[in-house]
């Protein structure tokens, strides 16, 4: 344990122990995996390996990210979950060819996402869960090619509309909010039902256990509903059903 006003040490990591750290995915591409390290400090040697496709910083103790690391201009997958980190650089805007990034289980506010982010215009995959969001910025509705977006487990009141609207957004995770206004549930039910991974099926489709949870996540959201005044009835089709809803609760916490 670190004595007490003092930071605790991390790790020192040099340009040779990174490069035994670069890893071969799969499908070919270098990622440089430095979880777990015990990482206090951007290690800068790291920028000398800017060639590589994928960065992995996660579960580390890493504060602050700095503006050099849009020196990684080939980078397609960023991970910095599980740090302490409380403000993304202005620069990630930079990172055109991002494609994944996961910054959830920090100390992220509102204040803390530069309007920059708006420039990731390739980016299919932003996971800000397990942070201090408020609030949600305008700039994620700008970024049309998102697939997934994680919101979980922040202080949000309302839910992102403008991130539901997004053209090819196929998983929203917004569980664990502080939400206020079950109206706005209502809106955003609404808006999502036109997602790419949402299907109707006949019940006679599903097995037994499948369709009682279909059946209760059905009663679930007329509750939801029935706290809405004034809500027009809408056509009712009692054999399709939406299971996906509910098969979403089974799968492993999304990351």
């Amino acid at each position: 344990m670190a004595k007490s006003g003092k930071s605790p040490k991390g790790k020192k990591i040099t340009l040779n122990v990174a490069k035994n750290c670069i890893k071969i995915t799969f499908d070919g591409r270098k990622r440089l995996d430095l979880s777990k390290m015990g990482i206090t400090t951007f290690p800068k040697c790291i920028l000398k390996l800017n060639d590589i496709d994928e960065l992995d910083l996660s579960r580390n103790m890493l504060k602050r990210i700095p503006d050099s690391i849009s020196k990684f201009q080939s980078l397609r997958w960023l991970d910095l979950h599980s740090n302490y980190i409380d403000k993304l650089p202005e620069s990630i805007g930079q990172m055109t060819s991002l494609l994944f990034l996961n910054a959830s289980n920090n100390r992220l506010t509102t204040n803390g996402l530069p309007v920059e982010l708006n420039q990731l215009k390739n980016i299919r995959t932003v996971n800000l869960g397990l942070n201090h969001l408020d609030s949600v910025p305008t700039t994620l509705g700008a970024l049309k090619e998102l697939h997934e977006v994680g919101l979980h487990d922040n202080l949000l009141s309302a839910i992102p509309t403008s991130i539901s609207k997004l053209p090819k957004l196929k998983k929203l995770n917004t569980k664990r909010n502080p939400f206020l206004q079950p109206e706005e549930t209502d809106v955003f039910l609404d808006n999502i039902k036109r997602l790419d991974n949402l299907y109707l099926v006949d019940a006679k489709d599903l097995c037994g256990n499948c369709l009682k949870k279909c059946q209760q996540a059905r009663e679930k959201l007329n509750k939801i509903k029935s706290l809405v005044p004034g809500t027009p009835k809408k056509a009712a089709f009692t054999n399709l059903i939406a299971p996906n809803s509910t098969a979403k609760e089974s799968q492993e916490e999304w990351r």
